[in-house]
Protein backbone atom coordinates (compact mmCIF):
# COMPACT_ATOMS: atom_id res chain seq x y z
CA UNK A 1 0.00 0.00 0.00
CA UNK A 2 1.53 3.48 -1.36
CA UNK A 3 0.94 6.53 0.56
CA UNK A 4 -0.55 9.10 -1.88
CA UNK A 5 -1.19 13.20 -0.39
CA UNK A 6 -4.12 14.75 -2.45
CA UNK A 7 -3.52 18.74 -3.10
CA UNK A 8 -6.46 20.40 -4.21
CA UNK A 9 -7.05 23.51 -6.67
CA UNK A 10 -7.92 27.10 -5.67
CA UNK A 11 -10.89 27.94 -4.22
CA UNK A 12 -11.32 24.42 -3.36
CA UNK A 13 -10.58 21.51 -1.06
CA UNK A 14 -9.88 17.69 -1.41
CA UNK A 15 -13.80 17.36 -1.44
CA UNK A 16 -12.98 17.78 -4.80
CA UNK A 17 -11.45 14.47 -4.49
CA UNK A 18 -15.00 13.26 -3.50
CA UNK A 19 -15.35 10.47 -6.81
CA UNK A 20 -12.22 9.61 -6.93
CA UNK A 21 -11.13 6.09 -6.14
CA UNK A 22 -8.24 5.29 -3.98
CA UNK A 23 -9.05 2.78 -1.72
CA UNK A 24 -6.03 0.43 -1.89
CA UNK A 25 -3.61 3.12 -0.62
CA UNK A 26 -3.32 5.22 2.64
CA UNK A 27 -4.61 8.66 1.50
CA UNK A 28 -3.74 12.44 3.15
CA UNK A 29 -5.90 15.02 2.31
CA UNK A 30 -3.43 18.12 2.32
CA UNK A 31 -5.58 20.96 3.31
CA UNK A 32 -4.43 24.82 2.51
CA UNK A 33 -2.15 26.87 5.29
CA UNK A 34 -2.37 30.39 5.43
CA UNK A 35 0.72 31.81 3.31
CA UNK A 36 3.26 35.02 4.60
CA UNK A 37 2.58 37.65 2.20
CA UNK A 38 6.54 37.50 0.87
CA UNK A 39 5.87 33.21 0.52
CA UNK A 40 6.14 31.87 -3.15
CA UNK A 41 5.02 28.75 -4.58
CA UNK A 42 8.36 27.54 -3.40
CA UNK A 43 8.41 28.65 0.14
CA UNK A 44 5.15 27.78 0.51
CA UNK A 45 5.64 24.04 -0.55
CA UNK A 46 7.97 23.49 1.42
CA UNK A 47 5.58 24.35 4.36
CA UNK A 48 3.24 22.05 2.99
CA UNK A 49 6.09 19.43 3.45
CA UNK A 50 6.79 20.10 6.79
CA UNK A 51 3.38 20.71 8.32
CA UNK A 52 2.26 17.09 6.34
CA UNK A 53 5.46 15.16 6.93
CA UNK A 54 5.53 14.59 3.42
CA UNK A 55 8.00 11.49 2.97
CA UNK A 56 10.07 10.32 0.14
CA UNK A 57 9.05 7.58 -2.04
CA UNK A 58 5.64 8.81 -1.69
CA UNK A 59 2.48 9.56 -4.58
CA UNK A 60 1.63 13.38 -4.80
CA UNK A 61 -1.85 14.00 -6.78
CA UNK A 62 -2.55 17.40 -7.16
CA UNK A 63 -5.24 19.33 -9.27
CA UNK A 64 -5.14 22.36 -10.59
CA UNK A 65 -2.90 24.50 -8.43
CA UNK A 66 -2.93 21.68 -6.76
CA UNK A 67 -0.84 20.23 -9.14
CA UNK A 68 2.00 22.86 -9.33
CA UNK A 69 1.98 22.46 -5.74
CA UNK A 70 2.78 19.23 -6.58
CA UNK A 71 5.76 19.62 -8.99
CA UNK A 72 7.37 22.03 -6.22
CA UNK A 73 7.56 19.70 -3.29
CA UNK A 74 8.67 17.01 -5.99
CA UNK A 75 11.53 19.07 -6.78
CA UNK A 76 12.44 18.59 -2.94
CA UNK A 77 12.66 15.35 -2.47
CA UNK A 78 12.18 12.24 -4.47
CA UNK A 79 8.75 10.94 -4.95
CA UNK A 80 7.47 7.84 -6.08
CA UNK A 81 4.81 9.73 -8.32
CA UNK A 82 3.73 12.49 -9.27
CA UNK A 83 -0.01 12.89 -10.77
CA UNK A 84 -1.34 16.29 -12.37
CA UNK A 85 -5.07 16.80 -12.95
CA UNK A 86 -6.05 19.85 -14.66
CA UNK A 87 -3.15 21.63 -14.52
CA UNK A 88 0.19 22.50 -15.66
CA UNK A 89 4.11 21.54 -15.07
CA UNK A 90 6.08 24.04 -16.15
CA UNK A 91 5.58 27.81 -17.30
CA UNK A 92 5.91 27.36 -20.63
CA UNK A 93 2.45 25.26 -20.68
CA UNK A 94 0.93 28.77 -18.84
CA UNK A 95 -2.12 30.42 -20.75
CA UNK A 96 -1.70 33.60 -22.29
CA UNK A 97 -3.85 35.21 -20.20
CA UNK A 98 -1.10 34.67 -16.98
CA UNK A 99 0.97 37.26 -19.59
CA UNK A 100 -1.79 40.01 -19.28
CA UNK A 101 -2.48 39.68 -15.34
CA UNK A 102 0.88 39.83 -14.76
CA UNK A 103 1.35 43.09 -16.76
CA UNK A 104 -1.57 44.66 -15.60
CA UNK A 105 -2.42 43.13 -11.86
CA UNK A 106 -5.14 43.86 -11.05
CA UNK A 107 -5.41 40.56 -8.34
CA UNK A 108 -3.65 42.87 -6.17
CA UNK A 109 -5.98 45.39 -5.90
CA UNK A 110 -9.53 43.74 -5.64
CA UNK A 111 -10.38 42.56 -1.92
CA UNK A 112 -9.68 39.13 -1.43
CA UNK A 113 -13.34 38.57 -0.17
CA UNK A 114 -14.23 39.16 -3.88
CA UNK A 115 -12.01 35.92 -4.77
CA UNK A 116 -14.30 33.54 -2.57
CA UNK A 117 -17.84 34.94 -3.68
CA UNK A 118 -17.13 34.91 -7.23
CA UNK A 119 -18.51 31.58 -7.95
CA UNK A 120 -21.35 32.82 -10.49
CA UNK A 121 -18.21 34.54 -12.16
CA UNK A 122 -15.87 31.73 -12.56
CA UNK A 123 -17.49 28.62 -12.65
CA UNK A 124 -18.37 28.93 -16.66
CA UNK A 125 -14.62 28.76 -16.53
CA UNK A 126 -14.58 25.40 -14.89
CA UNK A 127 -17.53 23.84 -17.00
CA UNK A 128 -21.03 22.19 -16.92
CA UNK A 129 -21.62 20.99 -13.05
CA UNK A 130 -24.70 18.96 -12.07
CA UNK A 131 -26.76 20.36 -8.97
CA UNK A 132 -24.83 18.70 -6.49
CA UNK A 133 -21.08 19.03 -7.93
CA UNK A 134 -22.03 23.03 -8.00
CA UNK A 135 -23.15 22.91 -4.39
CA UNK A 136 -20.15 21.34 -3.38
CA UNK A 137 -17.94 24.01 -5.61
CA UNK A 138 -19.99 27.09 -4.28
CA UNK A 139 -19.56 25.09 -0.63
CA UNK A 140 -15.63 25.07 -1.14
CA UNK A 141 -15.22 28.31 -2.73
CA UNK A 142 -17.36 30.09 0.07
CA UNK A 143 -14.96 28.13 2.68
CA UNK A 144 -11.78 29.01 1.28
CA UNK A 145 -9.56 31.76 3.19
CA UNK A 146 -9.48 35.46 1.00
CA UNK A 147 -6.21 35.78 2.20
CA UNK A 148 -4.71 32.63 1.00
CA UNK A 149 -7.27 32.40 -2.31
CA UNK A 150 -5.56 36.45 -3.34
CA UNK A 151 -2.09 35.39 -2.16
CA UNK A 152 -2.36 32.30 -4.62
CA UNK A 153 -3.83 34.09 -7.31
CA UNK A 154 -1.13 36.50 -7.84
CA UNK A 155 1.63 33.71 -6.59
CA UNK A 156 0.59 31.26 -9.59
CA UNK A 157 0.58 33.99 -11.77
CA UNK A 158 4.55 34.66 -11.07
CA UNK A 159 5.08 31.37 -11.10
CA UNK A 160 8.66 30.07 -12.72
CA UNK A 161 8.99 26.87 -12.92
CA UNK A 162 10.78 24.70 -16.29
CA UNK A 163 11.85 21.52 -14.26
CA UNK A 164 9.55 18.74 -14.79
CA UNK A 165 10.04 16.22 -12.21
CA UNK A 166 11.13 12.56 -12.95
CA UNK A 167 8.07 9.95 -12.72
CA UNK A 168 5.47 12.55 -13.51
CA UNK A 169 2.48 11.71 -15.35
CA UNK A 170 -0.28 14.30 -16.37
CA UNK A 171 -4.02 14.30 -17.24
CA UNK A 172 -5.79 16.91 -18.88
CA UNK A 173 -8.75 17.90 -20.71
CA UNK A 174 -9.63 18.95 -24.32
CA UNK A 175 -12.18 21.58 -23.01
CA UNK A 176 -10.46 22.87 -19.71
CA UNK A 177 -10.86 27.31 -20.50
CA UNK A 178 -8.70 28.00 -17.64
CA UNK A 179 -5.23 25.38 -18.71
CA UNK A 180 -5.28 25.13 -22.81
CA UNK A 181 -4.40 21.23 -23.51
CA UNK A 182 -2.80 22.16 -26.98
CA UNK A 183 0.16 24.17 -24.67
CA UNK A 184 0.80 20.99 -22.40
CA UNK A 185 3.05 18.68 -23.57
CA UNK A 186 2.81 14.66 -22.64
CA UNK A 187 -0.14 14.60 -21.09
CA UNK A 188 -3.25 11.90 -21.66
CA UNK A 189 -6.16 13.96 -23.00
CA UNK A 190 -9.34 13.17 -21.81
CA UNK A 191 -11.80 13.88 -24.38
CA UNK A 192 -14.82 16.11 -23.31
CA UNK A 193 -12.74 16.92 -20.27
CA UNK A 194 -13.11 20.49 -18.70
CA UNK A 195 -10.91 21.84 -15.40
CA UNK A 196 -13.45 20.06 -13.21
CA UNK A 197 -13.57 17.03 -15.03
CA UNK A 198 -12.53 15.40 -11.84
CA UNK A 199 -16.41 15.37 -10.91
CA UNK A 200 -17.87 14.33 -14.28
CA UNK A 201 -15.30 12.93 -15.72
CA UNK A 202 -14.31 10.34 -12.43
CA UNK A 203 -15.40 7.31 -14.03
CA UNK A 204 -12.27 7.92 -16.90
CA UNK A 205 -9.85 9.41 -14.23
CA UNK A 206 -10.60 6.32 -12.22
CA UNK A 207 -9.30 4.13 -14.67
CA UNK A 208 -6.39 6.31 -15.50
CA UNK A 209 -4.97 6.67 -12.16
CA UNK A 210 -5.49 2.99 -11.64
CA UNK A 211 -3.34 2.20 -14.51
CA UNK A 212 -0.80 5.01 -13.70
CA UNK A 213 -0.44 3.62 -9.87
CA UNK A 214 0.17 -0.01 -10.77
CA UNK A 215 3.16 1.05 -12.79
CA UNK A 216 5.90 -0.11 -11.44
Amino acid sequence: MSRIYLIAGLGADTRVYNNIDLQDHEVIPVNWIEPDLQDTLVTYAKKLIYQYDIKPNSTLIGNSLGGIIAVEIAKFMPVKKVILISSIKTNDEAPGYFKFFRNLPIQKIIPGKLFTSAGFLVKPMFGHMNAEDAWLFNDMLKHTSPVFAKWAMDAVLHWKNEVIPPNLYHITGDKDLVFDYKKIKNATIVKGGTHIMIFDKAKEINKLLKHILNKK
